[in-house]
């Protein structure tokens, strides 16, 4: 492939290398209002795949998807303090309706578990009308002092579960259990390998009790949080007086959890898959899968092998480029776009009674017979899926490290960019001199790895909490 000018090296300028890739892409553009962006329809499309993976697990496992009102108000948001406080930086607030000043502000919903609670409340009373297993589509606004398009922007979309439960042990459950589904479509549809794990107490979601994630590694070594679970316990349901009966007819509060992942995965598939052509994109997740180009488009029956391709390719996602402009400008927009397979068909092709195959991930060309063409690209596309995943698994554990020490964590993150391993005493002050002196993170405790010492990397007293630690999006 020939480098693309119009974007700018990965290793000489990430971050402009990103900003092209999303504007040279048409994924999205800026918006007259600040850290607002506009989704392009490409940019859009890619989302509702995403939206679809997700939603189809979610009711799958049981879930209703529903809709609550943008606004809160502000004695609504005011009865959680702890949630209120880790949001009330981030809150815009609406002042008037029209001419005339409101009695009392309304919040844009930065998040909607004061509204959840708040229904709950009302058509919760008895065992029997749990659990409740409810999810939303959305978009919530963070008024962020710093913003690039999907990673953090002032509005944003995603979606966000609410589930309230009978026991202890339902509401553990369900936290765990969409953590698994996060990582799982993760894998499956966006080729995105995580480490699930739970956030220190310090990381963890305003109001939660305990708060896990899943992390992702980019190309530069910056780690970005892609989707968290939380477990509530009874702290909300003890603040809104969410009560139901038992089986015993006694009274007790609901359990709850809350969990939700972004349009910054959107930002996740550009950095860990990307190169310096712009997009490359898994089947799973792209609105194109298969790019149709005529080559010689005015001979006679190119065009119509073309359409005969589409038709036996029906079943995927597959379009036919048959504009004015050359092969050569349709192959770089192929590029740029990150579409997993290029179909190349023309005069000479149909004389053979094949079509050339282009895979965007390698590059590699491949000669496929049209008697056996709906079988190939389905290979293929099954192929480049699961190379796309094992590269990314690859590049995201070979950026992991082990520390001991701070001297040995420095060492790690200027020259060893990603995840570090590290144990942790568990001490608020070791989690901040960290962060004071490397601008470093813990981005979670892993589920299910063992310890690689008995001491704190910060402090040197007995640790028992195995952390990956890094610098983050």
């Amino acid at each position: 492939m020939i480098k693309n000018e119009a974007i700018t090296r990965s290793g000489d300028d990430f971050a402009q290398w990103y900003t092209d890739v999303v504007k040279k892409a048409e994924l999205a553009d800026y918006s007259d209002v600040r850290g607002c962006i506009v989704f392009r329809p490409y940019g859009y499309a890619i989302w509702e795949l995403i939206q679809k993976a997700y939603d189809k697990r979610f009711k799958e496992t049981g879930h209703e998807n529903v809709y609550m009102p943008m606004f809160i108000p502000e004695n609504l948001l005011q009865k959680e303090s702890e949630h209120v406080e880790g949001f009330a930086p981030e809150v815009a607030w609406v002042t008037h309706g029209g001419a005339e000043q409101l009695a009392e502000r309304l919040a844009i919903r930065p998040t909607s578990e004061t509204l959840f609670c708040e229904h709950y409340k009302k058509i919760i009373q008895s065992h029997r009308d749990l659990p409740k297993l409810y999810n939303q589509w959305c978009s919530v606004v963070r008024w962020e002092k710093t913003t690039r398009p999907f990673l953090r922007t002032s509005e944003f979309l995603w979606q966000e579960g609410h589930t309230a439960h009978a026991t202890e042990a339902e509401a553990r459950e369900e936290t765990l259990r969409i953590l698994d589904i996060y990582a799982e479509v993760a894998a499956e549809v966006l080729a995105i390998p995580t480490i699930k794990g739970r956030k220190s107490d310090k990381e963890k979601f305003a109001g939660a009790q305990e708060t896990y994630s899943i992390e992702s590694v980019m190309r530069d070594g910056k780690a970005l949080q892609s989707g968290t679970t939380h477990y509530f316990g009874n702290n909300f349901s003890k603040a809104f007086d969410i009560t139901f009966t038992n089986k015993d007819n006694k009274l007790e509060y609901v359990y709850q959890t809350s969990w939700g992942l972004s349009t910054r995965l959107i930002g996740a598939l550009i950095m860990i898959h990307g190169d310096d052509n712009g997009l490359r994109l898994p089947p799973g997740v792209a609105p194109t899968e298969v790019m149709i180009i005529p080559i010689a488009s005015h001979k006679p029956g190119v065009m119509e092998k073309a359409a005969e391709i589409k038709n036996i390719l029906s079943e995927r996602r597959v379009k036919i480029d048959d504009s004015d402009k050359s092969p050569g400008w349709k192959f770089s927009e192929a590029e740029v776009k990150g579409i997993p397979i290029r179909l190349e068909i023309g005069p000479k092709d149909i004389e053979k009674n094949q079509a050339l195959l282009v895979r965007r991930d390698t590059g590699e060309r491949i000669s496929a017979p049209l008697d056996n063409i709906k079988t190939i690209v389905n290979q293929t596309l099954d192929k480049i899926q699961s190379d796309m995943y094992e590269s990314a698994k690859q590049n995201l554990y070979g950026t992991i490290s082990e520390a001991r020490d701070l001297k040995e964590m420095e060492y790690n993150l200027i020259h060893k960019p990603g995840f570090i391993k590290g144990m942790w005493c568990g001490s608020r002050d070791c989690e901040d001199k960290v962060k004071e002196l490397f601008s470093a993170t813990s981005r979670n405790m892993p589920l299910g790895e063992t310890a690689i010492g008995g001491t704190c990397v910060c402090c040197g007293r007995p640790a028992d909490k195995l952390v990956y630690w890094g610098k983050a999006y």
